[in-house]
C-alpha cells in the first residue's frame, strides 16, 4: 500500500514538473550581434533604436549589439572570438568576407535555416547585384543589409565658379579629366588649394575604388568561385594607368594616396570639387554640406558601372538552434520593405529590395532626395565586389600594388603584374 502511494506521488510530481515551463524557456534568447561602425554619422544610435523596436515586437529575443570598429576590426574580432570559443551569433560583416567565413567554418548557409515558402520568397526578394556577393556553391551565405555602390559627389557651386554646368556632372573619363582641370585651383605660389578630383586609395578600400575604374573599362577582376583573379589583363592595366594619370599626368588629383576616411571631410570643406565614395555617406553629406551638391554614377569608359559594396548579415554556426532562429528572425525583420526603407533613409545606404522602394515613405524620400536613387539605378550595371578565398591577403596584395603605383614606386604594368603573381601563389591551393 505504501509502495503504491509513493508511486502515485511520484507520478503526480512528474506530471507537475512536465506541466511547468522550464526556467530556461522563460528566459529571452540572447543573440550577440557584431556591428561595424565604419561610416560617418550617428549609426550606433540608429542601430540601438532598431534593436529596441525589434525587441518590443519580439519580447522573447534579446539582441545585444557589440560595436566592433571598422569592418576590418569586426572580422578580426569575430574570427578571434571564434577561435576562443565565444563568437557572436549574428554579425554584419563585409559581403566580401563570405569566402573567409566559409573557409573558417564560421557560418551556416542562410538557406539551410530559411526553408519555408515565405522564407524562400524573402531570400528571392533582394536585388540580384547584391546577391552576387552573397551566394556561392549553390547556397546563400549572407543577406544584404547595409549595401552600397560607389557614387560621385560634386559641388555645384564650384562647378558654376569654373564655368561648368552644375546639372551636368562628368559622364566619361575624358570629361572627368577636362572638368578636373577646370576645378583645380592654385594660389600665387603654385600650391593647390582646391583639387578637381579625389578618389580614395589609402587604407583598406583602394581595391574597391579601383573597381569603379575597371568596371567602366569592361574588366572583371575575379571569378565567381573566388579562386582566380585577372589583375594583369590589358583592360585592368588601362584602368590603373588612367587612375595614375589623374595625378601624375593631368594634375587634377593629389600625388600619392588619398585617405578614405577624410575624403568626405575634404569635400565638405571644399578642398575637393569631386569625390568618389560610398552612397553610405549620403546622409552625412546631406546633413553637413553648406552648399548644393549633386550625386552621379561612375563616368564611363566603355560602359557604365560600379562594384557593389557594404555589409551582409551572417549567422554563425556556433549558435544554438534557438539563437540561429532568433538571428534569422532579426535579419528578416530588419530587411522587410518598411524597415529597409527606414534604414536607407536614416543612413544613405541603398534599400536592398525593390519592394522597399515601393513603400510610401521611400517614394516620398526619393522625390525629396533624388540623389538617393542614383546608387539604386546604378545596380543594373553593377558587378560583384572583389572577393576571393584568403580575401584579406589577396585584397592587401592588390591594395599595396595600387598604392605603390600611385606613389610612383611602380608603373601600372609592374604593379598589376606583381599583384597577379602574388595572388596566384596565394590562391593556387583553392583551384
Amino acid at each position: 500500500m505504501r509502495r503504491t502511494a509513493l508511486k502515485a506521488l511520484a507520478a503526480a510530481l512528474a506530471g507537475a514538473f512536465v506541466s511547468l515551463p522550464l526556467y530556461a524557456q522563460d528566459k529571452p534568447v540572447e543573440v550577440e550581434f557584431y556591428y561595424p561602425v565604419a561610416v560617418g554619422g550617428p549609426i550606433t544610435k540608429i542601430v540601438d533604436d532598431m534593436v529596441a523596436a525589434f525587441e518590443k515586437d519580439n519580447p522573447g529575443i534579446d539582441i545585444k549589439p557589440i560595436y566592433a570598429g571598422s569592418y576590418q576590426d569586426s572580422i578580426a574580432k569575430a574570427l578571434t572570438a571564434l577561435k576562443g570559443g565565444t563568437p557572436p551569433q549574428l554579425a554584419v560583416l563585409l559581403s566580401t568576407d563570405m569566402f573567409t567565413l566559409i573557409d573558417e567554418d564560421a557560418i551556416v548557409p542562410i538557406d539551410s535555416l530559411a526553408k519555408s515558402e515565405t522564407d524562400k520568397k524573402w531570400l528571392g526578394g533582394f536585388y540580384d547585384a547584391f546577391m552576387q556577393n552573397s551566394r556561392t556553391g549553390g547556397h546563400v551565405w549572407g543577406v544584404p543589409f547595409q549595401r552600397s555602390t560607389i557614387v560621385m559627389y560634386y559641388n555645384k557651386d564650384l562647378f558654376k565658379e569654373a564655368g561648368l554646368d552644375p546639372e551636368h556632372p562628368p559622364a566619361t573619363w575624358d570629361e572627368l579629366v577636362d572638368y578636373g582641370k577646370k576645378l583645380t585651383k592654385k594660389d600665387a605660389s603654385g600650391n593647390v588649394t582646391q583639387w578637381g578630383v579625389k578618389i580614395p586609395s589609402g587604407g583598406a578600400f583602394a581595391y574597391w575604388l579601383f573597381q569603379a575604374l575597371t568596371t567602366p573599362n569592361d574588366a572583371i577582376l575575379m571569378n565567381e568561385e573566388g579562386n582566380q583573379v585577372y589583375l594583369d589583363k590589358p583592360a585592368v592595366i588601362e584602368a590603373a594607368q588612367f587612375w595614375n594619370d589623374l595625378s601624375a599626368k593631368h594634375g587634377v588629383m593629389p600625388r600619392g594616396t588619398v585617405d578614405w576616411g577624410t575624403t568626405p571631410k575634404d569635400f565638405l570643406e571644399k578642398k575637393a570639387a569631386i569625390v568618389w565614395t560610398t552612397t553610405g555617406n549620403l546622409t552625412n553629406i546631406r546633413k553637413n554640406a553648406d552648399f548644393p551638391f549633386g550625386v552621379a554614377m561612375m563616368p564611363k569608359a566603355k560602359r557604365g558601372g560600379s562594384p557593389t559594396g557594404g555589409g551582409n548579415f551572417y549567422i554563425f554556426k556556433s549558435g544554438t538552434p534557438e539563437q540561429q532562429a532568433a538571428a534569422l528572425k532579426f535579419a528578416q525583420w530588419a530587411t522587410t520593405p518598411e524597415r529597409a526603407a527606414d534604414w536607407s533613409i536614416a543612413t544613405g545606404y541603398v534599400a536592398v529590395t525593390p519592394a522597399a522602394w515601393e513603400t510610401d515613405k521611400m517614394k516620398k524620400y526619393a522625390a525629396e532626395v533624388p540623389a538617393a536613387t542614383v546608387a539604386r539605378d546604378q545596380l543594373s550595371v553593377s558587378v560583384a565586389e572583389f572577393s576571393t578565398h584568403e580575401n584579406q591577403r589577396v585584397t592587401k596584395t592588390l591594395n599595396d600594388a595600387l598604392q605603390a603605383m600611385l606613389t610612383g614606386s611602380k608603373t601600372p604594368q609592374q604593379a598589376m603584374g606583381d599583384a597577379q603573381r602574388e595572388a596566384d601563389r596565394v590562391l593556387r591551393s583553392y583551384r
